[in-house]
């Protein structure tokens, strides 16, 4: 009985999205993650001025990624309990401390120390900024993830971009530019932390309110199968976004700089899928959007390892726009499973979705060395298939929530 009146009272009080705030996480992500993507954007430069092997190339995507995924599930179970609004600044230093490094490193254990400080900015910053989306979703819970993961996807489109026009021509030094972005982040950020201080305390104070909606063997079940999809998703995801160029200049003869492009395109294609897949989810429902967004994408990566160089782009865009969609959807369907455990929630996806593709990185970058990066496309593409899982999955909440609160 106390519950309800509770709950009926934040959804008033928070009944329509905060879009300012909306907007400024997602510019913020956009600045974290163009600054993140700036790492495999340069493998080629770093790859020819250290006579890295891919091997080597995959430890480093392993190292930064896991420091971006170990800490996230920790800072979002802290931050469920004792939110920081602060944080998210101070994790934008560390981005901008290891950019700096990354511009003089001069030896390979000194690129790893750069990568890790990196990755550990990133993992402080998605678990808090996730929750603050939720905070000021109005109840558009799905709406306000895409929005916050579309500013992530296009600063990552960002990336190569930076990479072909900036620090491919003038080398490894002119990463340092990037850290007048990081600077301009750390502001964007302490203004939300602003917003976000008088208001932390009281959604943490509802944490506590908040039940299971299902059995707790039904729930660990659906856990497991969307760590399976996630699985999926990122495995094929960081063939794309650590190998494509590598794929592209093998197998067609292109120069590294066009390679760049051909990777934006599929960068680009991924923001716009993800801006669809939460509203997608709010309407159809969450399980529809898993489903159709990563078993769906099949049919064209099985396709595109043996298709030509415009089809190869054509298909690399249309797998992007699909497979993108479903991030905002398993996050936003693992916090209504595991009600009261936003940040908990969105740092564990976030986090396993870095520490898979670090993985996914290295062992790919294994296969690439013994049986050639062609091959692995060939055996990347039957990832997908694995979107059936999601028809086993069970339904949960409604089409939109009525509740506001984390």
């Amino acid at each position: 009985m106390t519950t309800k009146p509770r709950t009926t009272t934040a959804a008033q009080s928070n009944a329509r999205p905060v879009l300012g705030v909306l907007f400024a996480l997602s510019g913020s992500h956009a600045i974290n993650d163009t600054l993140q993507s700036v790492i495999p954007a340069i493998y080629p430069i770093l790859k020819t001025s250290f006579a890295l092997s891919f091997t080597q190339i995959g430890i480093i995507t392993l190292v930064n990624q896991c420091t971006a995924s170990l800490l996230q599930p920790l800072v979002g179970w802290y931050t469920d309990k004792h939110p920081q609004p602060f944080s998210l600044a101070v994790g934008m230093g560390f981005t901008l401390a290891g950019l700096a490094l990354l511009a003089v490193a001069g030896f390979f254990p000194l690129i790893l120390l750069a990568v890790a400080l990196v990755g550990i900015g990133s993992s402080v910053f998605h678990p808090e900024a996730s929750r603050i989306a939720r905070l000021a979703s109005g109840g558009r819970h799905g709406f306000a993830q895409s929005l916050f993961q579309v500013g992530g996807n296009g600063g990552t489109s960002l990336g190569p971009l930076l990479a072909a026009l900036v620090i491919l021509p003038f080398g490894q030094i002119s990463v340092l530019w990037t850290c007048l972005l990081a600077a301009a982040g750390i502001v964007l950020l302490y203004g939300i932390g602003r917003w976000y201080q008088p208001r932390a305390h009281a959604a943490a104070a509802r944490h506590a309110d908040r039940a299971n909606v299902l059995p707790r063997a039904r729930v660990a079940l659906a856990l497991g199968i969307l760590v399976v999809l996630v699985f999926s998703k990122y495995f094929y995801l960081t063939s794309m976004t650590s190998y494509f160029m590598f794929f592209l200049t093998e197998r067609f003869h292109i120069t590294r700089e066009a390679s760049e492009f051909y990777l934006f395109g599929f960068l680009a294609a991924v923001a716009v899928g993800t801006i669809l897949g939460g509203p997608l989810g709010d309407r159809f429902g969450r399980k529809r959007v898993i489903w159709a967004s990563i078993f769906g994408t099949a049919p064209f990566a099985l396709l595109m390892p043996y298709a030509d160089l415009a089809w190869t782009a054509v298909l690399s865009v249309v797998i992007g726009i699909i497979l993108a969609s479903a991030m905002s959807a398993i996050i936003v369907y693992a916090q209504e499973l595991v009600p009261g455990r936003t940040g908990t929630i969105a740092g564990l996806f976030f986090g396993l979705a870095f520490g898979l593709g670090g993985i996914g990185s290295a062992v790919l970058g294994v296969m690439a060395d013994h049986i050639g990066i062609i091959r692995v496309y060939e055996i990347c593409s039957f990832l997908p298939l694995l979107g059936l899982l999601a028809s086993w999955l069970p339904d949960v909440g409604g089409k939109r929530m009525t509740s506001g609160s984390t």
